[in-house]
């Protein structure tokens, strides 16, 4: 079993959207480990998104992602990663497949209402970023 972490965002949060997000969680059979309701601060955007400093983007992300609160969830089940990613879609929303969250509520390249780990080292970065001290095993 692999984990990830999955964040519905200020967008989503927004437009009501977070028991949407969760439903199409439990339907594609992921297990949800842990989860939370938080409202970043622009510096914890900051540290989270660390890896985009400097890039065009880091300041509106950063003022995007602590501009209301957000879910952060522990995603558990076979090849979660690569799953999560495909069931999300494109960052791009007008780039997404059809059927994926992004296609069907996404807004804007920004707000496009979830976020997934990349790799097994961001999800290990990340799920301890929001859950300091889980066992990741």
């Amino acid at each position: 079993m692999e984990r990830t972490l999955a964040i519905i965002k200020p967008d989503a949060m927004e437009r009501r959207l977070a028991g949407e997000v969760i439903k199409r969680i439990e339907a594609e059979g992921f297990k949800i480990i842990q989860m939370r309701m938080l409202r970043l601060s622009k510096r914890e955007a900051e540290g989270f998104y660390q890896v985009h400093r400097g890039k065009p983007f880091f300041e509106s992300l950063t003022d995007f992602m602590s501009s209301g609160p957000c879910v952060a969830m522990v995603l558990e089940g076979e090849g979660a990663i690569e799953r999560w990613r495909k069931i999300m879609g494109a960052t791009d929303y007008r780039k997404a497949e059809e059927g994926t969250i992004r296609r069907q509520y996404a807004t804007d390249i920004e707000k496009n209402v979830v976020h997934g780990s990349d790799s097994k080292e961001s999800a290990a970065f990340e799920i301890s970023y929001f859950f300091p001290g889980m066992d990741l095993l």
